[in-house]
C-alpha cells in the first residue's frame, strides 16, 4: 500500500476509535444543525423535558438528554447572542412547564381575573428565562475567551447556571423558586450537601453531572472519553454517601414538653372568603383543634399548642373581641394557638394599611405575639408598579398589602424561640432565620389553596425541606389545602398531611442541631464554590498525546 494511503487509513482508524458514537455524533449534528424557529422549539422542548425533574414528578434521568443537548447547543453556537436565544428558549420551556400552576391562581375567580392567566404564566416565564440566558451566553462568551477542555466547559456553564439561580433569589422582586438543586429532595441522603453548601451546591453538581456526557462526542482519547462522565457520576454517589453518613449520626430528639396540632381545614380557595362561609370556617377549624388525641396515644400526646395556616381567620381580630375569646377557648392551658389573619391599622389612623400577619393567643385571650409577613407575593398580595398597573390584586379587598419589618425571632410562650414565615417567604436560601438572634426552629404558614391540586404545593414543600438542610433547624408547615408536615433539622419528613385533605397532625417538635456551615456563612460559600468550579472549569483541559 502506498505510503499516502496507509497515512490516510492510520488516520481514519484513529478518528473511529477516538470519537464516540456514530449514533450520537449524528444525535449532535442533527441538535445543532437547526436554525431559525425548529432550533428555538428544540431548546425549548430541552428545558421542558429538565422540568419533568422536578418534584412531584422526580424524572431525573430526564436531565441527562436535556443538560447534554444544551451543551451542544452552547458549545456550537457561532455568537453569544445565539448562545443567549438558545438559552432563553431553554429556560422559557423549564419555567412554563415548571410554572404552569400559576395559571390556577388566576382562574379561582375567572370572571375577574381569568383573562390575565396566560399573560401572567407566559410573562413570568419569559422573565425567568432571562436568567439561564444570561448564563448560556456568558458560557459561550467564556469559550471564546480561553478555550477550555470539554469537560472544562461543562463546569464553566455549570458554574454560570448556578450563579444565575443565586441572582434570580435577589434581583427585582426576587423568586427563588424550582432551583435545579430541589430534585434532590426525592432523596433525605442527597440533600445533605445543602448543609455545607446551600441548595446552589446541589445545582452545581446537577448540572455538571447532567451535562457532562456531552463530552463523550468528539474527538478524546480512547476509553479514556468516559472518564468525564464517570467522574461526575462519581461525585454524585459521592454526595450521596456524605448524607447517608451524616444521616447515621442523626438523632430522633424532641423538645421536651411541646406537643403541635397542626390543623389543616381543606378550604377550596373560591369558599374561604365567602362572606357568608366565613364564620363556619372558623368554627370548623375551632373544632378540629380541641378535639382529644387519638385514643391510644396516652396523655402525653394532648397539644400544648395548636397552629392554623396563613389567613387561616378570615377577619380583622382588632375588630372581634369575641372572635379573639373564641380562639383563646382552643388555646391549651399554658399553651398558646397560633393563627394566621390578615391586620389592619386602627381605625380613624391614616394611612390606612393592611398586613398578612401571624398572631399568639394564649388561653387568657391576650395576643402575646405578632409578626408581619414582609416578602410579599407581586400581583397576589400588592401590584407592582401601581401607579401604572390599575388592575386589582388576587387577594381579598381592594387595598394592596403592605410588607411587614423583615426576619424577626419570637419568643413565644412554652416553646424555643420561633422564625416565623408566611408563604413563600420560605423559598429564600438563606434569608429565612435572624444569624444574629438564631431560632429554635422555623414556622411557615401558608394558603396553597390558589395553586389547587397541582405541582405547585409539592415544589414548596420540597423548598421548605432544603430551608430545614441549610439552617440545621427543623420546620413545621401548616398549610390550608396541604402539604401540612413537620420536618426535622435534617430534613427529614417526620409528619405529613397530605395534599386535598383535611385533618390535624399531633407532632411533637424535633430539636435543633448546632448551625450549618450554610447557616454560618451562607452566601459567602455560594460565591467560594462558584469561583472554584469557574476556575477548575478553566483549568482543566483534555490530556493530550
Amino acid at each position: 500500500m502506498p505510503r499516502r494511503e496507509q497515512a490516510g487509513a492510520r488516520a481514519e482508524t484513529a478518528t473511529t476509535s477516538h470519537s464516540s458514537t456514530p449514533r450520537l455524533e449524528r444525535l449532535k449534528r442533527d441538535l445543532v444543525g437547526l436554525v431559525g424557529w425548529r432550533r428555538w422549539a428544540a431548546a425549548f422542548a430541552l428545558g421542558a423535558l429538565a422540568a419533568l425533574a422536578l418534584p412531584p414528578t422526580f424524572l431525573l434521568p430526564l436531565l441527562v438528554p436535556a443538560f447534554v443537548g444544551l451543551m451542544w447547543l452552547v458549545e456550537e453556537s457561532r455568537a453569544a447572542g445565539r448562545a443567549f436565544a438558545d438559552g432563553w428558549w431553554f429556560g422559557f420551556g423549564h419555567s412554563l412547564a415548571g410554572l404552569y400552576w400559576i395559571f390556577n391562581a388566576f382562574v379561582v375567580d375567572a370572571p375577574q381575573y381569568g383573562w390575565m392567566a396566560p399573560f401572567a404564566v407566559a410573562g413570568i416565564a419569559a422573565g425567568t428565562a432571562l436568567y439561564p440566558a444570561a448564563a448560556t451566553a456568558l458560557s459561550r462568551l467564556a469559550f471564546g475567551y480561553r478555550d477550555p477542555g470539554a469537560h472544562g466547559r461543562v463546569l464553566v456553564l455549570a458554574a454560570l447556571w448556578t450563579a444565575a439561580e443565586w441572582m434570580r433569589g435577589w434581583l427585582l422582586m426576587g423568586f427563588s423558586w424550582n432551583l435545579i438543586g430541589s430534585v434532590w429532595v426525592i432523596s433525605d441522603a442527597m440533600i445533605q450537601l445543602a448543609a455545607v453548601t446551600g441548595v446552589y451546591g446541589l445545582s452545581l453538581v446537577t448540572v455538571a453531572a447532567a451535562a457532562m456526557p456531552a463530552t463523550l462526542t468528539g474527538a478524546a482519547a480512547g476509553g479514556q472519553r468516559w472518564r468525564p462522565a464517570i467522574m461526575a457520576a462519581t461525585v454524585l454517589v459521592l454526595v450521596w454517601a456524605g448524607g447517608a453518613l451524616r444521616l447515621a449520626s442523626a438523632g430522633d430528639q424532641a423538645v421536651a414538653g411541646v406537643r403541635l396540632r397542626l390543623v389543616q381545614p381543606n378550604i377550596p380557595q373560591h369558599l374561604k372568603w365567602q362572606r357568608e362561609l366565613r364564620r363556619g370556617h372558623v368554627v370548623n377549624q375551632l373544632w378540629m383543634s380541641t378535639q382529644p388525641p387519638a385514643s391510644d396515644a396516652g396523655p402525653a400526646a394532648a397539644p400544648t399548642h395548636v397552629i392554623w395556616a396563613e389567613t387561616a381567620v378570615p377577619f380583622v381580630l382588632a375588630d372581634s373581641p369575641s372572635l379573639i375569646a373564641a380562639l383563646a377557648g382552643a388555646a391549651p392551658p399554658g399553651g398558646l394557638i397560633i393563627v394566621g389573619a390578615p391586620r389592619t391599622t386602627s381605625a380613624g389612623v391614616e394611612p390606612q394599611r393592611v398586613w398578612n400577619s401571624l398572631f399568639a393567643i394564649d388561653p387568657g385571650g391576650r395576643i402575646t405575639a405578632t409578626y408581619d409577613k414582609f416578602h410579599l407575593v407581586p400581583f397576589g398580595e400588592y401590584v407592582p408598579f401601581r401607579g401604572i398597573l390599575d388592575i386589582p390584586k388576587l387577594t381579598a379587598g381592594r387595598q394592596d398589602f403592605s410588607p411587614g419589618p423583615g426576619l424577626r425571632t419570637l419568643s413565644l410562650t412554652g416553646l424555643p424561640p420561633v422564625s416565623p414565615l408566611i408563604c413563600y417567604e420560605v423559598i429564600f436560601p438563606g434569608r429565612v432565620a435572624d444569624a444574629a438572634n438564631r431560632p429554635g426552629w422555623l414556622l411557615n404558614l401558608t394558603n396553597d389553596a390558589w395553586f389547587g391540586r397541582s405541582s405547585g404545593p409539592y415544589q414548596h414543600f420540597a423548598a421548605a425541606r432544603l430551608r430545614a438542610v441549610e439552617e440545621g433547624l427543623p420546620l413545621v408547615r401548616v398549610a390550608n389545602t396541604g402539604i401540612s408536615g413537620v420536618i426535622d433539622a435534617h430534613g427529614r419528613v417526620r409528619h405529613a398531611l397530605g395534599l386535598g385533605r383535611a385533618g390535624v397532625i399531633d407532632s411533637a417538635l424535633p430539636a435543633a442541631i448546632a448551625a450549618t456551615p450554610y447557616a454560618r456563612y451562607g452566601d459567602g460559600i455560594t460565591a467560594i464554590i462558584l469561583f472554584v468550579a469557574l476556575a477548575a472549569g478553566f483549568l482543566v483541559t483534555p490530556r493530550r498525546r
